[in-house]
């Protein structure tokens, strides 16, 4: 992941635009990184930071954290929590579910088509439901 030609940065524009986010140096920046190839990605904060600081991006981890948590609140990303305290940040936005590869602290894409619910609970009164995180936790054989 790294910030390479107008192209790319272009298209971290046009996402910050989407979400009605300013686009500042650096959320220009780490857009550019999750969506200018034009891939979906999951990451961590802790591995976006790295791939700024390997594109020469001048940002802090708290940055970082601040503004994967600024692109969610926009409906930019998920935030899909693994273990109750890590974090994957997921730029795909249309409901699927998810392996993790407890082997390499890895989230992946799972095929949406296999998963088949048959229903789930009902909103306890007064509350809707918003989402449903669906988490595969895998590992090699």
């Amino acid at each position: 992941m790294a910030v390479t030609n107008s192209t790319e940065q272009r298209r971290g524009q046009e996402w910050l635009t989407r979400g009605g986010l300013r686009p500042t140096r650096q959320r220009l920046a780490l857009a550019t990184l999750l969506v200018g190839d034009g891939e979906n990605r999951h990451v961590t904060a802790e591995s976006l930071y790295a791939a700024a600081c390997d594109a020469g991006e001048k940002v802090s981890l708290a940055t970082v954290y601040n503004t994967l948590k600024a692109f969610c609140d926009a409906g930019l990303m998920h935030e899909i929590t693994v273990d109750g305290a890590r974090s994957y940040f997921d730029t795909r936005m249309d409901d699927h579910p998810h392996f993790f590869w407890e082997d390499d602290n890895r989230l992946s894409d799972a095929p949406a088509e296999e998963l088949k619910l048959a229903s789930i609970p009902q909103a306890p009164e007064g509350a809707e439901i918003t989402r449903v995180d669906v988490v595969i936790r895998v590992r090699k054989a």
